[in-house]
């Protein structure tokens, strides 16, 4: 047979072929390298990938930044890859004589590797790799162990060929590499003089030579980023699989990177309580990444640790931030502090909330064509399908209202979803859970708040409130009701959570209960994580049912944890639930349409 007919014997196989149409292999970025006016890369990097059963892509140098935000949508992992010297003035060093630089690569990886990891995609770095991601993240290197380290050095540089080890390296036992190749004890290659003297802050050390030259580091904030100073790629040259338990896990990381961004991408994912303009009302601007505004620490309600009065806060929630967490919707709330109710105070809290709902009007309309207000559920998926951010108006505090009823009807006008009844303190409408019971639940005024919010298409929010308004509400509303920012107290036993009975009460009348990302509602004394989220939310779920669960992180407002820092980790926290069992559809019950659903019912549509 001619090759032109192998040719065409092969494409007439794969025409016929149903694994080949059903094939969704990972797709592993791999960064080349730049030599000549080429970009190169070396055989076992794209062959370890295959044989791990991703599809390698080579992602050559240029200066696009544009090009290199889309190529990053496309992926699913990524691996950094080996080559010449990272210029230490990056790092603010003068360098030295002996180092030979790219500058070619090195802008674009490192705006790379910032990229990747604010998008949570799994990262392996080999070599140069590790040495980046170090540069890229706050660590620091030697430009050359020889003249730097301060010890003898073992021959980081082998003669021998590069598939085979030249010497040994210590593995922690309770590191991730530990668990991959499973010895404490790992012979590997070497091809280096530039080397890790620092891991970056988020950290750890995982693997050392002899010497005491640092040859793996991971993260340990829950992000998929493994890196190694010697060269795992080289071993399939020479036939030795004993490598593949590395790529192995990058690709298993990319996969269910992939099947979790799948998932955001064909169901909404809402985020139904964040506080982002508190902040905006300090200047913040939605478009901005890290516009880090001055804030004072009694404007967050949190002591200040060194005595000084204000600090620099990066809000939790922007437009980089949902794009990067595949983020559809955001529900900003127009908060307010409660405080006295005499006629000019309330005056004060009606004028402020009105500020509020404007600025989030002003920043939202300085993002045209990328992000929108949305005042229904279709609008939220016409936003989707446009490529649109959503963010929806809501108000936390019924303090807001202030004694004229009619508010309830201005801010519904206004584009207002939905309404928290109290926040921290009895107000006119009921007791919270922090209050005195005042009024032993529902006041007589706030029971007509919530029929006129029943009947004006506002939904009422429970969160904050006190168990008594909790029940009176339920009882009288006849809506659907929801607690925005609300976790279980059966696993954090505190008076902001929903006991069992509240969230079967909740249920059998058609709400949702959306999980709090708090720490201190997620575990006694707080420093909670992912982990204590994910507890909370499949524990509702037992209790509640699928279909009455959803998701409130309070950013802004206090939420943020590790593993789930602000809007950019939600697809890490889709891959912890899809870990847990949760399928496709419960998944898109739980990130959206169980919240749409009661807004739906309480607009009529």
């Amino acid at each position: 047979m001619t090759k032109a007919e192998q040719l065409e014997s092969l494409l007439k196989s794969m025409d016929s072929g149903t694994d080949v149409l059903g094939y969704k292999a990972p797709v592993i970025g791999i960064s080349g390298n730049f030599r000549e006016g080429d970009c190169t890369l070396a055989q076992g990097y794209y062959m370890s990938v295959l044989e791990a059963g991703g599809t390698p892509v080579v992602i050559p140098s240029y200066d696009n930044e544009k090009a290199l935000v889309s190529i990053l949508d496309t992926l699913d992992g990524l691996v950094l890859s080996g080559g010449a010297d990272i210029d230490p003035d990056y790092l603010g060093e003068e360098p030295l004589d002996c180092i030979s630089v790219n500058p070619r690569r090195d802008a674009q990886e490192l705006m790379l590797v910032r990229l990747a990891v604010e998008r949570q995609i799994p990262i392996l770095g080999i070599c140069r790799g590790i040495q980046m991601l170090t540069a890229a993240l706050g660590g620091k290197l030697y430009q050359d162990i020889k003249t730097q380290h301060g010890r003898p050095c073992i021959e980081h540089s082998q003669t021998i060929a590069r598939g085979l080890p030249s010497h040994d390296v210590k593995i922690e036992k309770d590191s991730l590499l530990h668990s991959l190749m499973g010895t404490e004890t790992l012979a590997v290659n070497s091809f280096h003089h530039q080397a890790v003297k620092e891991v970056p802050q988020g950290f750890r050390v995982t693997a050392m030579s002899e010497d005491g030259i640092i040859e793996g580091m991971e993260s340990t904030t829950f992000r998929p980023i493994l890196g190694v100073q010697w060269h795992p790629e080289c071993f399939i040259l020479e036939a030795d699989r004993t490598m593949m338990p590395i790529f192995n896990w990058l690709t298993e990381q990319a996969a269910l990177f992939k099947r979790a961004k799948e998932l955001h991408s064909k169901t909404i994912i809402l985020d139904s309580h964040c506080d982002s303009p508190m902040f905006f009302d300090k200047g913040a601007h939605f478009y901005q990444k890290n516009p880090g505004v001055e804030v004072e620490y009694e404007y967050v309600g949190e002591p200040s640790p060194d005595g000084s009065p204000t600090f620099r806060y990066n809000p939790l929630v922007d437009l980089h931030k949902m794009t990067a967490g595949c983020l559809d919707a955001s529900f900003m709330v127009a908060y307010l502090h409660q405080y006295e109710r005499d006629a000019d105070s309330l005056k004060t809290a009606v004028a402020k909330a009105d500020r509020l709902l404007s600025l989030i009007d002003e920043r939202i309309g300085e993002c045209a064509g990328y992000a929108a207000i949305a005042a229904t559920p279709d609008e939220l998926w016409q936003n989707k399908f446009k490529g649109i951010k959503s963010v929806v108006k809501g108000i936390e505090n019924g303090y807001a209202v202030g004694l004229d009823i009619d508010n309830v009807d201005r801010f519904r006008s206004r584009g207002v979803a939905y309404m928290t009844l109290c926040h921290n303190g009895d107000n006119d409408i009921c007791d919270s859970h922090k209050g005195n019971h005042e009024h032993n639940g529902l006041s007589d005024f706030g029971r007509e708040v919530v029929a006129r919010m029943n009947s004006v298409g506002m939904m009422v929010d429970l969160s904050h409130a006190s168990e008594k308004s909790f029940w009176d509400a339920l009882e009288c509303s006849t809506k659907p009701i929801i607690c925005s920012h609300s976790s279980s107290r059966a696993l954090c036993d505190h008076t902001r959570n929903l006991t069992d009975e509240q969230m079967r009460a909740l249920a059998s009348s058609g709400g949702v209960a959306q999980v709090c990302l708090y720490s201190g509602f997620l575990k006694k004394g707080g420093n909670a994580t992912i982990d204590d989220a994910v507890r909370h939310i499949m524990h509702m779920i037992d209790v509640m049912g699928v279909d009455h669960v959803g998701i409130g992180s309070d950013f802004d407002g206090g939420g943020g944890l590790p593993g789930l820092e602000d809007a950019s980790w939600f697809v890490t926290l889709t891959e912890r639930l899809m870990a847990e069992g949760l399928s496709d559809d419960d998944l898109s019950l739980v990130w959206g349409r169980n919240f749409l659903s009661v807004w739906s019912a309480n607009i009529g549509v």
